[in-house]
């Protein structure tokens, strides 16, 4: 059966699940849930199609399986697999009506999202599809992708030490200061994993890319669609924290929103503890 075929009925039946189970439960972070699991199955779909023999399809499964191992652990232990739901959807079904609120689970959570988590991954089908040797550009690829994977471990063990502490001030009865994370990477980025999550999936694309001997390859897309759907995460999101937090406008004046770069003046240092 044609590979891309079968992906397709897997992502259905992920539709029709994450769907079905967001009614029942009333909970629409089922798609958060598989995010870090489907794309690693429909790679490693493409790479069985060339029977394993392909190395760059191979180097693409070990690559997508290693972002997905990463996420799914930072995902687990913040209780993403307890039932919790995302608080960006609880504060979005407040400002809809009910029916605009399914609406909006059905064609942009279900669907949309599970739609994207395919085209991210479609970069491997170029490469089944391509006869080029696996070579040094490949190679290089792969390690920066390495390299931005250690980026967003760092960031997110950042931010989990952080907020660590931060509970731990809020239970001993004191008012945590800061109030939010502005240290180590988040000096030089509002959103370093958000930062690193993307140029991990552009590498992706861009070893695909050297399979099809161009960058101009139509499974772009994905990487593309992906940097759309995190600029709209980052401004629901931070429209959300600067309501929380006002001194998070001061952060946002001298700290980068996404791409790392030098912050306009020292941050406020983190106590220890």
């Amino acid at each position: 059966m044609n590979p891309l075929l079968i992906v397709v009925l897997v992502a259905a039946a992920v539709c029709a699940f994450c769907w079905i189970a967001s009614l029942v439960t009333k909970d629409t972070s089922w798609v958060d849930r598989l995010w870090s699991v489907v794309p690693v199955v429909y790679v490693w779909i493409f790479a069985a199609a060339s029977g394993l023999s392909d190395p760059r399809l191979v180097v693409m499964g070990v690559l997508a399986t290693l972002w997905g191992a990463r996420l799914t652990f930072n995902f687990a232990r913040k209780g993403g697999y307890t039932g919790m739901e995302d608080y960006r959807w609880a504060i979005l079904r407040e400002r809809m009506s009910p029916a605009q609120f399914q609406a909006f689970n059905l064609l942009f959570i279900v669907l949309y999202q599970n739609a994207l988590l395919v085209l991210i991954t479609l970069p491997a089908l170029t490469a089944l599809e391509s006869s080029r040797p696996f070579g040094p550009l490949d190679v290089a690829l792969a390690v920066l992708f390495l390299a931005a994977l250690v980026g967003e471990t760092v960031a997110d063990e950042q931010q989990w030490r952080f907020h660590r502490w931060k509970a731990a001030e809020v239970a001993a009865g004191r008012e945590p200061s800061p109030r939010f994370l502005q240290t180590g990477l988040w000096s030089c980025s509002r959103h370093p994993n958000f930062f690193f999550e993307q140029a991990q999936w552009w590498l992706f694309f861009l070893i695909g890319a050297v399979a099809a001997g161009t960058v101009l390859v139509w499974t772009v897309v994905g990487a593309a669609l992906l940097t759309v759907l995190f600029i709209g995460s980052t401004m629901f999101t931070e429209s959300i924290t600067r309501g929380k937090y006002p001194e998070y406008a001061e952060y946002q004046s001298r700290v980068s929103p996404i791409v790392p770069w030098f912050p306009r003046r020292h941050a406020v240092a983190v106590p220890e503890g």
